[in-house]
C-alpha cells in the first residue's frame, strides 16, 4: 500500500529514479530546455526548484549541496554563476511545462520544462 506516498514511482526502484531525476535536473540546468513525458516533468519540477533556491545563496554550502545532487561539474558552475544570479529577485516558479501531445510510439503525454 502506498498511503500517504506523495513521490512518484515512475515504475522504477530508489536508485536509478534518483539518478534518472538528478541526471534530468543537470540537463535542464545546462541546456535550459529538455523534453520529456508529463509525469517525468512533475517529478523533476520540485528538485530543480530547490536547487536554484539553493543556487541563489551562491555560497559554499550551497556549491557543495550542489555537488551532492548534481552529476556535471558544468551544470554546478552554471547553476551558481548563472542561473543564481538570474533568478536572484524572483521568489519561486523557476520553471514552465509546456504540453506537446502524446509521443508516437506509446501514446504518453510529452511536454517541454524550462527555465523561465
Amino acid at each position: 500500500m502506498r498511503h500517504r506516498n506523495k513521490n512518484k514511482t515512475l515504475d522504477r526502484k530508489k536508485g536509478p529514479r534518483e539518478l534518472m531525476l538528478r541526471n534530468m535536473a543537470s540537463s535542464l540546468i545546462l541546456y535550459e530546455k529538455i523534453k520529456t513525458t508529463k509525469a517525468k516533468a512533475q517529478a523533476l519540477r520540485p528538485l530543480v526548484e530547490k536547487l536554484i533556491t539553493s543556487a541563489k545563496a551562491g555560497d559554499l554550502a550551497a556549491r557543495r549541496g550542489l555537488i551532492k545532487v548534481l552529476l556535471q561539474k558544468t551544470s554546478v558552475k552554471k547553476a551558481i554563476e548563472v542561473i543564481g544570479v538570474r533568478y536572484q529577485t524572483r521568489p519561486g516558479g523557476y520553471t514552465r511545462t509546456t504540453k506537446l501531445g502524446a509521443r508516437q510510439g506509446d501514446g504518453a503525454e510529452m511536454v517541454q520544462i524550462e527555465l523561465v
